[in-house]
């Protein structure tokens, strides 16, 4: 059976009675677009990666928070999101109080981090243990250092277990991490990144399940490799607590990626009545240096 039968078929056999009763995600006023940027998109210029010293790509002088803050600030964008990756080895409160400041004097708003977790372990596993416990820790982080929001990731089922199992332990994890996410005032807004969410549907029944008002779908406009990947994007930008913009998009099949329709993809949020950041995460070959500065002034126009 193929997969998305599989979960179209799950779902319906549980009968609408027993789904979640958490609906979209309803918003006063009109939909409001807040340009940002990841660091994500100068990971090559980072010196740390994941609590591991990297070695940065020449041509630029490396990358740390606080340039990356000023980065945002002489390029146009309102808001930057510090992905947990880049972050010193170790990193201390003090530093992270540093940043909150420094991103507070040059006028930028923290619009929040990401990390690179994986919910799909069993109950009772020392993996789940560590993965939750290294969530929690960065929700932590994220409260002092003042960002509202953390990219949160699925992950794939372990080898040998089922994409049910897999969707269920999620799920638990999940809503742990969120009702601790609760209590300091920060959403895990969760990835449509493939792995068990590579299919709409079962990424939106995730979100239903928790249903928690600190968790939503952090819409990432270039992950979906599908046969219509602006159709799916319509489906979860609804639940979309947070977007990133990516400059390509992949559809299933095809043998290359295309460039990523912008004004589409502005449309998909507004119609869903979207109002939040709305990140550049930017993985093209050029240079970031270049292309990122250029498309952040194209894009300000088009979120006007």
């Amino acid at each position: 059976m193929k997969r998305r039968s599989f979960i179209t078929t799950s779902f319906a056999a549980l009968g609408a009675s027993a789904l979640p009763a958490i609906q979209p995600i309803q918003r006063a006023g009109k939909p409001r677009l807040l340009l940002g940027c990841a660091a994500y998109s100068f990971r090559e210029y980072f010196t740390t990666m994941k609590d591991k010293e990297i070695t940065p790509k020449p041509g630029h002088e490396p990358m740390d928070m606080l340039k990356f803050i000023d980065f945002c600030a002489d390029n146009g964008s309102t808001g930057a999101e510090l992905t947990a990756y880049f972050f010193p080895i170790g990193v201390t409160d003090d530093y992270l109080l540093k940043v909150r400041h420094h991103a507070y004097m040059r006028g930028i708003a923290i619009s929040g981090t990401a990390i690179g977790n994986t919910w799909t372990h069993p109950k009772g596993s020392a993996e789940r243990e560590r993965e939750i416990a290294y969530t929690k820790a960065w929700i932590d982080k994220s409260a002092v250092m003042g960002a509202p929001h953390i990219r949160v990731f699925a992950g794939n089922a372990p080898k040998g277990m089922s994409l049910e199992e897999g969707t269920k332990n999620c799920i638990e994890a999940y809503k742990e991490c969120a009702d601790y996410a609760a209590t300091k005032g920060v959403f895990l807004g969760m990835e449509n990144h493939h792995g068990i969410v590579a299919d709409p549907d079962n990424l939106v029944h995730i979100i239903q399940s928790v249903d928690s008002p600190w968790a939503g779908i952090n819409f990432d406009s270039g992950n979906f490799n599908t046969e219509d990947p602006y159709a799916d994007l319509a489906k979860i930008a609804p639940f979309a607590v947070n977007v990133q913009l990516k400059m390509e998009i992949k559809r299933k099949g095809a043998e290359k990626p295309e460039s990523s329709d912008i004004p589409r993809v502005i449309q998909i949020l507004k119609d869903a009545n979207y109002q939040g950041w709305f990140t550049l995460e930017y993985e093209v070959a050029e240079d970031p240096f270049v292309a990122v500065p250029r498309i952040l002034k194209e894009l300000k126009p088009m979120l006007a």
